[in-house]
């Protein structure tokens, strides 16, 4: 019984940090779009200006 309360806290905690990681990723990843994204845009803006 002990043992098997242990095992959940242990996913619950897995779980959690699983969570946390794959948020920070996702905001590694967005930063990472936006930046294309604005690298783009100001190349269309550079050759329009020309």
């Amino acid at each position: 019984m002990g043992r098997w309360r242990m095992l959940r806290q242990v996913v619950r905690r897995r779980r959690r940090w699983l969570e946390s990681h794959s948020r920070r990723n996702m905001h590694i990843y967005t930063i990472r779009k936006l930046d294309i994204y604005r690298r783009r845009h100001s190349l269309l803006f550079s050759q329009w200006i020309e």
